[in-house]
């Protein structure tokens, strides 16, 4: 006689992990999150948007063992974290909702508190490595450093008041996440700036949260390759927010949606 096949909760919580090319970071990574995911309540699965790799990120993924946090695959043709983001975050049907880079360069201990945020009824919650409190170990070249300082101050002039915009790791309200990711246009690494105006123009402000974060070598990010694209799409961001009037309508309803939600464990 055999047993039935144990049914796992609906998830209560997805978390996206976006991957391109990342066959050698994936398999720690993705480990420690599903270690650190397995201490939440029942009901946390793992999306890993694999973003036109050509290695075996997806194989890995595809023969990821079943597990009590579940990891599916998703395949997204474009190019681009932010496209892959999307993806992700447009597949989640999930009360809340959030992504990391896949080299968890962001210690996971900050998920508790996120997670408690979002309970409590913050809408977006987002790490900061700028935020006093903040523990940061950083390698990164004297160059890479004064880039990422003029880009922080463009960033600034379409998230006016974030500290860091860039931090792999933010979540959300899941209706509100859907809605901010449905219209995202930008593609590339400057995607973080769109999500996180989009969410301000539905009614919802982003809470900075201390974070430890370690510089993991194996970054995809290149000054010399991607520091001019990410500086003209900052631009078209800047452009299409500013042409595009707050939804208003949009945000009150979902803010009467995230308040009708139920709490992690109750009807999950």
């Amino acid at each position: 006689m055999t047993s039935e096949p144990r049914q796992l909760p609906a998830p209560w919580l997805e978390i996206v992990v976006p991957a391109r090319n990342e066959q050698s970071r994936l398999p720690v990574g993705l480990a420690a999150l599903c270690a650190k995911a397995a201490t939440l309540p029942p009901g946390v699965s793992v999306i890993v948007v694999d973003s036109a790799s050509t290695d075996g990120t997806a194989q890995f993924v595809h023969d990821w063992p079943p597990g009590p946090v579940p990891v599916r695959l998703l395949t997204c043709s474009r190019p681009g974290k932010g496209a892959a983001v999307r993806a992700g975050l447009l597949a989640t049907r999930a009360e809340y909702v959030g992504f990391c880079d896949c080299d968890m360069a962001t210690d996971l201990s900050a998920l508790d508190v996120a997670v408690d945020l979002l309970r409590a009824g913050s809408q977006v919650v987002t790490g900061s490595r700028a935020h006093p409190n903040s523990d940061v170990q950083d390698r990164h070249s004297l160059v890479r450093k004064a880039g990422a300082a003029v880009f922080r101050a463009c960033a600034r002039g379409v998230m006016p008041g974030m500290t860091d915009t860039q931090c792999g790791f933010k979540f959300f309200a899941g209706p509100l996440a859907r809605a901010a990711a449905s219209s995202l246009a930008a593609t590339g690494f400057a995607f973080d700036i769109e999500l996180l105006a989009r969410c301000r123009r539905l009614g919802a402000e982003p809470v900075e949260i201390p974070v430890t974060w370690r510089d993991v070598p194996g970054s995809r990010f290149s000054v010399w390759r991607h520091g001019a694209g990410s500086f003209t799409e900052v631009a078209g961001i800047w452009l299409a927010m500013r042409r595009q009037p707050p939804a208003v309508h949009e945000a009150r309803s979902l803010s009467v949606t995230n308040r009708a939600s139920q709490a992690p464990g109750e009807g999950t």
